[in-house]
């Protein structure tokens, strides 16, 4: 499959909480995609290009904000890791 050229954003992704956008949940600036969605499929090893065919939104540098968020957060991203702060 065809990928569209990626370009680099202008400002450098982040990762967000916005209360009017996805319920306040952390997400990748400039686009509806949780944060811990890119952490969960991180975790179940999916390699950087089917993250980016399944989210054809998330800015070329989104999993690296979401890399850095994770860990300043004290989210792990190994394989079978459970925590998840925002679970209820």
């Amino acid at each position: 499959m065809a990928f569209p050229q990626r370009r680099v954003p202008l400002l450098p992704a982040e990762v967000t909480s916005n209360p009017d956008i996805m319920g306040g949940w952390p997400c990748v600036s400039g686009t509806r995609i949780p944060a811990m969605t890119i952490v969960a499929e991180l975790r179940a090893g999916t390699s950087e290009l089917d993250i980016f065919d399944g989210y054809p939104s998330l800015p070329v540098d989104g999993i690296d904000a979401v890399r850095k968020w994770a860990e300043d957060n004290g989210i792990s991203l190994d394989p079978g890791a459970t925590d998840d702060p925002f679970s209820d």
